[in-house]
């Protein structure tokens, strides 16, 4: 039978679909007929082909017969009528007759005609009122019309009063026939009274009849009728109640409602006497919208009624009741009769009118919908608010002040201005105390991401292109919500003066790999670039990514450039602009780009806000400089030093700089606080500009102004003074351009140098700044740093001193670290001065109570030691990335007033560059490192593990530069103090805990450590205290405890570990020249961190893809060389022969394994074992005879057994994918078939095949050997003592997968697998056969009818000695000789059972004979 298409099927299946049909040979559902050309005359004569020459006549088009030339179109060819075409007449035919033929007469179409059966339909006649006319009706008389029905719409006065009048006659007739059979108790409301006292109704409700043919269908109907009203009346009333629940239960609702519906639409209920008095029908009568139904019959008329108000459940009653409907009392004004449409009350509309309910009692579990106010402002659901705040509207819940999201958002679509500006200034409200951290313990999610996948981004966009300026200003408004957050701001503008301080990551989302399934199978040079792809996505699949940029791409610049030229907005709007301009350009150096390439807009911020003369004005802020304009064009400059050459020299900048630090803050014609701002500012962007080694020849004309402005740091204002802030950052400011400047200068030399020397390789130019233009400033400055050491013991100027000396240690190390580069160098006076510096400042500084007591907070503070408790952002979403600084000055924090880090990283590094200069003051400062706090610090610093985002990557890239100075003051004062010597085994897990923490940026910090510090002698203590010997004892221990014969091949991991210690310099070697590939990351991070500005491309760090180095580093010569090696076609890998001076590069890499595996195992716990497993297995994946080689074998067999240590097999969970594998089964899958190909029979590698093979990993692995590479088990003989594993763990517990114990039996009783060739498997086959067989476990049909056949199979196996272990296997001994034991004879349970199936099968072939 030929099915119908589904909606589903493909175009495959309607295709097979199409093919079953044609072979079927049905008939169509429709016949095809050709219409005829009128042009040519044709008739319709293909309507008697066949449907297969019509078919070919339609579908195949020839154009054999088309002649060269066009035919004449005159003279044109007839017109046929195709009606006429379609009529054959003859001559001699008589016109009569034909007319009679085709002509239907009316009498067809009356003969067809069937009368309806009107017999049991009742007959009204109409009263009779002695009158010859209708009375004229007047409006006053409307009593007597007939209400409105709802169902009726809208009637004329006159056809009221006719339906009244039929309504009264009809009143009449059904009361004298209530009077003439009257049956009480039938018009109760309820289903359960009418069904308990059924009533004699004259006819059924819901049949009718008119499906029935024939003449009595009527009767019939009537008959089926009284039948049913016979079966209730002789059912008693519980029967009737529970036949009634019944039907409830079995029906459909929607059918139950549907019979409900026709019994009142049907059969009028009139009221009780005693429920309704006439008298009272006013107050008593239902609510207005259950008004009478009205028919349009004349026989019949509908009454007023009560509705029928029935629950299918009890139980589904709500707990509290709905308000009653409103009534006519309930009005505040009574409706008057004569009043024109006001015959019928609205209730919707009408509820208006009535009090507001009362809000929700407290206590309530139920979620509600968020409501704010206009200032933002979360209102509780059980606040009661007064309606004259106009919080009340007309929405889902009237009775709740506030509005909700979607709300606003419909609000913000309005035609009414006020009510598109009042929405989108709400929006801006709650985004900002969303961004504060408001809603985070009162709603549930992110409102920030809701409103981003609400369609925000569009909605403000739109609401940007508004022609209102009011709308436009609040959108501006609402934009710098929800881009910008004043506190981030504020924490990076705080963290400027810090040691690489004005650099930053990219606010670019976290990158996520998308899978384009149309690039598949494409070569390189066919696929889409990155770019194509972008133009070709659309802006919500853009935004939806990264809002910044969907922001972009909805040509977001222009239009604020059109609001800041042409709108000209109030100040307020201006600084949001700026702002938003500022947020975009910290999104990515292409987005700063496109921020400076925008048509006019940088041209406009330079002309209007930052002018180069003014005049103060009040009335707009247009020509008169802004420090948010200033700070714009900083960041820009931050993205890249072509950027900033394209402020500095085409824009202007230069010239601004010097406008405005020429003279004192006071003289600039500005606000005070703004000409604080604007100043601090501008010493940044110089500061920028100088990190490139740009903007130097203003330092030389500016001199005299910089000077006079450092001579001013010691009239700063009293602390109770509210500039004193914005003095303190105008200062760090102006340290750290003369930072910077001093940097520059150093490098003048050697650029002067390579210029000279260069043959044909590019350079930088030399700077015009050179060493001797910098030299004088040290001097004063080191008098200020003198002074505020000493006003730490004053409170009142103890905090400004604590901001502003890190920043003095700063510009110290950078004045050294240059002096010691440079031709003019005198040593002798060189060395005599940092003595000097070191007893005059640095330990007076360090031994002061007051950074005793900072230091006392460095734990308290740090990022990495308190990573749960840093706030995560939980307003911060994953396409527009911020830095959760909310409400950092409240709490302990890296940037907090109370952090010691600024202090300690300055510190740390004028110690580096001293100590690097004259090592003899390295022993000063061993107090430091010997300090309680800075101790405790390291030690919870080598056991955290920090997560790695945008909110903590820009604290942790500062954290991470102490903890390097830590480390580098160490390297120094191991070899020199013993006291400092005892703790280098905590400063080794330091270095090796935070070398994968190292973000992009750090690569120098990476290199540096581990060309020092991780493979150094001096700090693995071990390797020349005695480690390998204690090693070596406490196997020895082991050995006499387990009594195990160890491997003839395998040496003690105590050698091993000598052996190690001796080759770590061979070992770091070969590790950096594997991290070869980072080199130039590496240059350019040294030319940041050394202070070699000219070569310095960007201020902006790289992306933030993750750390540099993988947490799994120890592994990447054993990764790399398996990288190298290739996979074949056939799953295997491809036999090749290995690269030069792989066999080293593993057997170094194994080395260290073992070290840190042994005497630094903290340092490997974020590598999970089965990740360890997996990348060790390289060892055996990378060649066919790699892990023959002696060194490789060892070393192996002594990580193989630190991996089954008893403590350790527990944590060996093999069911978790290992990083980079979508599952552990794809790489054993890998290893059995090279084990096969490869082996040899070899130990080790069996010992590797066999581990995945315990009874709590997955079945998959243990069929794929007991199946598919079933051959493998003849040269798998590895002992129980070469596999340092118990046996208890590979029989333990028993199997319960049927087709894995069909393959130990098959393997068993074949032959295939015997104690000789695979001496652990085959204990594990025995046990999982024999407690299979010899359960008594309660199991299905199939399982018990495998036992007993296995059972029979083995009682009548010719192989006595396989028969006798299956049977009486007892348990597992590894001490034995078999490796089991056995009973001497059956259990008696055991051998009732194997009588019993032996006696099932003999009583069957009994049966059968």
């Amino acid at each position: 039978m030929l099915r119908r298409p589904k909606p589903t099927d493909s175009e495959a299946d309607l295709l097979r679909e199409q093919e079953h049909f044609l072979t079927s040979g049905a008939p169509s559902a429709a016949s095809v007929v050709r219409r005829p050309d009128k042009r040519r005359g044709e008739a319709g004569e293909g309507e008697g082909r066949s449907g297969e020459n019509e078919g070919s006549q339609r579908d195949v088009v020839t154009i054999e017969d088309l002649p060269d030339q066009l035919p004449s179109l005159t003279p044109a060819p007839p017109k046929k009528s195709r009606f006429k075409a379609s009529r054959v007449t003859f001559e001699d035919e008589d016109a009569e007759e034909r007319l009679d033929r085709h002509d239907t007469h009316i009498s067809a179409v009356l003969s067809r005609i069937v009368e309806r059966d009107t017999s049991s339909t009742p007959i009204s006649l109409p009263a009779f009122t002695g009158m010859a006319f209708p009375k004229v009706l007047h409006r006053s008389e409307t009593s007597n019309q007939a209400p409105l029905s709802s169902a009726g719409g809208k009637k004329s006065i006159f056809a009221r009063q006719i339906a009244a009048q039929k309504l009264k006659e009809c009143k009449t007739t059904l009361h004298s026939l209530s009077e003439a059979a009257p049956t009480p108790e039938t018009t109760m409301d309820t289903d359960q009274c009418d069904a308990a006292e059924p009533a004699a109704v004259s006819g059924p409700r819901l049949v009718s009849g008119q499906g029935l043919q024939g003449p009595d269908s009527s009767g019939e109907t009537m008959r089926i009728h009284m039948e049913n009203q016979a079966k209730l009346q002789a059912m008693s009333q519980s029967e009737i109640l529970e036949e009634q629940k019944k039907l409830l239960f079995q029906l459909d609702p929607r059918l139950v409602d549907f019979v409900r519906s026709r019994k009142a639409q049907s059969v009028p209920s009139f009221p009780s006497p005693s429920k309704h008095p006439k008298d009272k029908s006013g107050t008593e009568d239902p609510p207005v919208q259950d008004v009478s139904r009205e028919s349009g019959s004349c026989s019949a008329a509908v009454l007023c009624q009560k509705p029928q108000e029935v629950e299918m459940e009890g139980e589904e009653e709500e707990l509290s009741a709905p308000p009653p409907a409103v009534t006519e009392e309930d009005l505040p004004v009574k409706p008057q009769k004569e009043w024109v449409h006001m015959d019928k009350l609205e209730p919707d509309k009408l509820e208006w009118l009535r009090d507001l309910p009362e809000p929700r009692r407290k206590g309530t579990k139920k979620a509600m919908q968020a409501r704010f106010d206009f200032a933002g402002t979360l209102i509780p659901p059980t606040e009661d608010l007064p309606t004259h705040l106009g919080l009340h509207h007309h929405g889902e819940e009237p009775e709740r002040a506030g509005y909700s999201l979607q709300e606003l958002f419909l609000l913000s679509r309005s035609q009414i201005i006020q009510q598109r500006t009042l929405s989108l200034s709400t929006l801006a409200n709650i985004l900002s105390k969303a961004c504060a951290g408001e809603y985070v313990s009162v709603l549930k999610g992110s409102v920030t991401s809701t409103l981003l996948d609400a369609g925000l981004l569009f909605l403000l966009r739109f609401a940007l292109d508004d022609s209102v300026e009011g709308v436009m200003s609040a959108a501006v408004h609402a934009l710098k919500a929800l881009l910008v957050c004043a506190e981030d701001e504020e924490c990076l503008d705080c963290t400027f003066s810090w040691f690489r301080g004005l650099a930053s990551f990219p606010l670019l989302p976290s990158a996520q790999e998308e899978e384009d399934e149309e690039d598949e199978g494409l070569d390189e040079s066919m696929k889409e670039t990155a770019k194509e792809k972008e133009e070709r996505k659309s802006d919500h699949e853009v935004a939806r990514q990264d809002a910044v940029k969907g922001l972009l791409k909805m040509k977001l610049l222009p239009r604020l450039r059109y609001i800041l030229e042409v709108v000209r907005p109030t100040p307020r709007v201006v600084q949001d602009v700026l702002e938003i301009l500022t947020r975009i350009a910290r999104h990515s150096s292409s987005s700063a780009t496109q921020v400076l390439d925008c048509p006019r807009l940088m041209e406009t911020v330079m002309s209007e806000f930052l002018p180069t003369s003014w005049s103060p004005s009040s009335q707009s802020i247009y020509g008169l400089p802004l420090s948010s304009a200033m700070k714009l064009l900083r960041v820009l400059a931050t993205s890249g030093r072509h950027a900033c050459a394209r402020l500095l020299n085409s824009l202007g900048a230069s010239e601004r700089l010097s406008h405005l630090l020429s003279a004192e803050p006071n003289e600039l014609l500005l606000e005070p606080t703004e000409s604080l701002r604007i100043t601090t500012e501008a010493y940044r962007l110089w500061a920028v500009a100088a990190g490139y080694g740009q903007a130097c020849k203003l330092y030389i004309d500016l001199y005299p102004a910089l000077v006079t402005a450092l001579q001013s740091v010691h009239r700063l204002p009293p602390a109770s003074d509210p500039l004193l802030p914005l003095q303190l950052q105008r200062f760090l400011a102006l340290l750290s351009l003369l930072t910077q400047v001093t940097h520059t200068a150093g490098c003048h030399q050697e650029l002067q140098a390579g210029m000279v020397s260069s043959s044909g390789e590019e350079c930088p130019p030399p700077p015009p700044v050179s060493w001797g233009h910098v030299t004088g400033l040290q001097t004063s400055l080191m008098g200020h740093l003198k002074g505020f050491i000493k006003n730490l013991d004053d409170p009142l100027q103890k905090d400004g001193s604590l901001t502003l000396i890190p920043v003095y240690l700063v510009y110290l190390e950078a004045y050294y670290h240059q002096l010691s580069r440079q031709n003019c160098f005198k040593p002798v006076e060189t060395l005599q001065e940092l003595e000097l510096l070191t007893s005059d400042v640095l330990l007076p500084l360090m031994s002061h109570s007051v950074v005793q007591g900072l230091i006392k907070n460095l734990k308290s503070s740090s990022v990495v030691c308190n990573a749960q408790a840093i706030p995560l952002g939980p307003e911060t979403t994953n396409n527009l990335p911020g830095l959760a600084c909310m409400g950092w000055r409240n709490r302990p924090g890296l940037v907090a007033p109370s952090s010691p880090f600024p202090l300690l990283t300055g510190l740390g590094l004028l110690l580096e560059t001293i100590t690097g200069i004259h090592k003899g003051l390295s022993s000063k400062f061993t107090g430091l490192l010997l300090s309680e706090p800075v101790t405790g610090y390291l030690r919870s610093c080598s056991q955290a593990t920090p997560s790695l985002s945008h909110t903590k990557a820009w604290l942790l890239r500062h954290e991470h530069h102490l903890l390097y100075l830590l480390l580098r003051l160490a390297h120094r004062l191991v070899p020199l103090d013993s006291e400092i010597a005892k703790h280098a085994s905590l400063y080794h897990q330091v270095a090796l805990v935070v070398l994968p923490w190292l973000l992009p940026g750090s690569e120098y910090l990476a290199h540096e450590l581990l060309s020092t510090i991780v493979f150094s002698k001096d700090f693995i203590s071990e390797g020349h205290s005695g480690g390998p010997e204690a090693v070596e004892l406490g196997e020895l221990k082991l050995h006499e405890e387990t009594q195990k014969d160890t491997s003839p091949s395998l040496q003690t991991v105590g050698a091993l570990l000598r052996e190690a210690c001796v080759q770590l310099p061979s070992i770091r070697g070969c590790f950096l020249t594997h991290l070869a590939h980072l080199e130039s990351s590496v240059i350019v991070s040294r030319d940041a961190h050394l202070g070699r500005n000219p070569w310095i491309k960007s201020h902006l760090l790289p992306e933030l893809t993750g750390p540099i180095l993988p947490s799994d580093w120890p592994f990447l010569p054993l990764l790399s060389l398996y990288e190298q090696s290739g996979v074949s076609d056939g799953g295997g890998l491809a036999v090749e022969e290995l690269p030069q001076g792989a066999l080293q590069a593993v057997t170094h890499c194994l080395q260290w394994l073992l070290l840190l595996e042994v005497w630094r195992e903290e340092a490997l716990k974020v590598v999970l074992p089965v990740a360890k497993f997996a990348r060790l297995s390289c060892v055996f994946l990378c060649s066919s005879d790699l892990f023959l080689e002696r060194p490789v074998q060892r070393l192996t067999w002594g990580l193989f057994r630190l991996l089954t240590r008893s403590t350790k097999l527990d944590s060996l969970d093999l069911n978790v994918p290992p990083p980079g594998l979508a599952s552990f089964q794809d790489l054993y899958s890998a290893l059995v078939s090279q084990y096969e190909a490869v082996s040899f029979g070899d130990r080790l590698f069996g010992c590797w095949v066999l581990l995945p093979l315990q009874r709590r990993y997955s079945t998959t692995m243990r069929l794929a050997v007991f199946g598919e590479h079933v051959g493998m088990l003849r040269s798998l003989g590895v002992t129980l003592e070469q596999l340092s594993i118990p046996l208890e763990r590979f029989t333990s517990p028993p199997e319960d997968s049927l087709p894995l114990l069909r393959l130990y039996f098959r393997s068993l009783v074949t032959g295939t697998l015997k104690r000789s060739w695979c001496p652990v498997l085959y204990v594990a086959a025995l046990s999982h056969v024999n407690s299979f067989i010899f359960s008594q476990d309660a199991a299905a049909q199939e399982v018990e009818t495998a036992r007993h056949s296995m059972l029979r199979k083995i009682y009548y196996l010719t192989d006595e000695v396989l028969r006798s272990h299956l049977l009486l296997f007892r348990l597992p001994q590894h001490h034995l000789q078999l490796s089991f034991d056995m009973y001497e004879q059956l259990p008696p349970i055991r051998a009732k059972r194997l009588e019993r199936v032996l006696g099932l099968q003999e009583s069957s072939v009994d049966k059968g004979d």
